[in-house]
């Protein structure tokens, strides 16, 4: 029987032409890496509903999520630590409360278009970049 692919979602919070980045605390393997805030979507739990609810838990933030950003991006291949296949679906949403804060991460960061490729991201984040960019350009509209 195959094993059910884990979808694990990623928030785009951008505000003022930058967008939000997240350092890796954990595990130990990934510190210090970067990456979309965010995090696996629960049995019964909505895509759009984890990225809210990762938001609370990682940023202490309200969010509305806008609409999904490309494709669904696989991870590297499963290990001992996610034993099956997972993708990184990423999410553009809307900041509706709070400051964002890194209540799980070393600490974030606002990127510019030209900053997002000066941090090491995580792999399953670097094929957003290219569509994360030009939503970053002053005066860009929050539907694509």
């Amino acid at each position: 029987m195959e094993q059910q692919t884990l979808v694990v979602v990623g928030a785009v919070v951008i505000r003022d032409g930058l967008a939000l980045a997240a350092q890796r605390a954990d595990p130990p393997a990934l510190r210090g890496r970067w990456e979309f805030p965010g995090g696996k979507v629960d049995p019964g739990e909505t895509p759009a509903d984890a990225v809210v609810r990762e938001c609370r838990e990682e940023l202490g933030v309200t969010v509305r999520p806008l609409h999904r950003i490309g494709e669904d991006a696989p991870f590297p291949a499963p290990g001992p630590s996610r034993p099956r296949p997972a993708v990184l679906r990423l999410w553009r949403v809307e900041l509706v409360a709070g400051e964002p804060e890194a209540l799980e991460h070393l600490s974030l960061r606002w990127l510019t278009a030209s900053d997002l490729r000066t941090v090491p991201w995580l792999p399953a984040d670097v094929p957003f970049l290219d569509l994360i960019a030009p939503l970053l350009a002053p005066g860009t509209a929050v539907h694509p």
